[in-house]
């Protein structure tokens, strides 16, 4: 390994490609040698905005370099589990974006994969953002400190997508889930704040004729230590856009918008001195390359976010 870590982004002419290349370039330890896209026109556009030497097609053109030490997979969420296992089996580390999978068997055997790989000392990380904004780390530190502790929370999760686009309003070749997808944002947080999920219900509303997906839903989960979450997902809002958390706890009420927090007054908290940066993507980065650096697991490791596809795997069961 050279003096920094050698990163290829994978899916890098996406939106969230674009947004770890963003924080990428902030981080000292990394390097970006190497950028794929679905096509070498892509690639070379994206290479060229951020200054890349080398622009390539798909994955298999990344692990055949021996200058990657690690690739960030901003891919189709079915192409996860499978790409997540080929980055492992070709001897490099791996962080892939939330969700890990879109079934809890392909979320297992993407574990054991990660598992086999930790004799080698490879880095399997999955992009859970949400452990890293700095608003719901503040949270976290003073649930650690004991000084905050979570009895609900109530969260928002609202697009207008009654067409198969991404975020940047382009056609998808691919359909996006509520519940594989943008549920697991909050199963997995709810857990790191509250404790492990003991029980998880869900309903969902009509399944769209043409994506065959529901565009609403509902889930309830309590935790051990007997904290409860209520989770509303819509595709169908045609209002702002976004998840927005609150937090009921015995000792305050916060509001969460991404990266920035308010009291349940809607009076803003500084969260500027809770990490070295604001942007969250930036954050899930730097955790990344430094678990790599460090030889250690990072936060939001494959091994810690299985529960949350155990959950979602039970929830779809309901909802079948």
């Amino acid at each position: 390994m050279t003096d920094k870590i050698r990163v290829a982004v994978v899916g890098a002419n996406g939106a969230f490609g674009m947004k770890h290349l963003d924080g990428l370039k902030n981080i000292e330890d990394a390097e970006v040698t190497v950028v794929s896209a679905t096509s070498q026109e892509k690639a070379d556009g994206v290479a060229g905005k951020y200054g890349i030497a080398n622009a390539v097609v798909g994955l298999d053109a990344v692990l055949e370099r021996d200058d990657v030490d690690a690739v960030i997979l901003a891919t189709p969420t079915g192409l996860h589990a499978s790409q997540t296992q080929e980055v492992l089996k070709a001897g490099k580390h791996v962080q892939v974006e939330i969700p890990l999978a879109d079934s809890l068997a392909d979320a297992e055997a993407t574990l054991a994969a990660a598992e086999a790989a930790d004799a080698s000392g490879r880095v399997a990380m999955v992009g859970h953002t949400r452990r890293f904004n700095p608003s719901h780390q503040l949270v976290h530190n003073r649930i650690a400190a004991g000084e905050f502790n979570v009895q609900q929370m109530d969260v928002q999760t609202y697009f207008f997508r009654r067409t198969n686009t991404n975020a940047k309003g382009e056609p998808r070749s691919w359909t996006d889930h509520l519940l594989w997808h943008h549920a697991a944002h909050t199963v997995d947080l709810f857990a790191y704040q509250a404790g492990k999920i003991v029980q998880a219900n869900a309903i969902q509303g009509p399944i769209h004729p043409e994506l065959g997906i529901a565009m609403d839903m509902s889930i309830q989960l309590k935790s051990e230590t007997g904290a409860i979450c209520t989770l509303s997902l819509s595709f169908n809002n045609d209002g702002p856009f976004g998840t927005f958390f609150r937090y009921i706890g015995d000792t305050a009420t916060y509001i969460a918008r991404y990266d920035d927090l308010y009291t349940g007054k809607d009076e803003q908290i500084d969260v500027s001195k809770v990490a070295v940066s604001m942007n969250g993507i930036e954050l899930q980065d730097r955790e990344f390359v430094s678990a790599i650096r460090e030889g250690r697991e990072p936060n939001s490791s494959i091994r810690q976010v299985i529960d949350c596809y155990r959950v979602l795997g039970q929830l779809e069961e309901q909802l079948a």
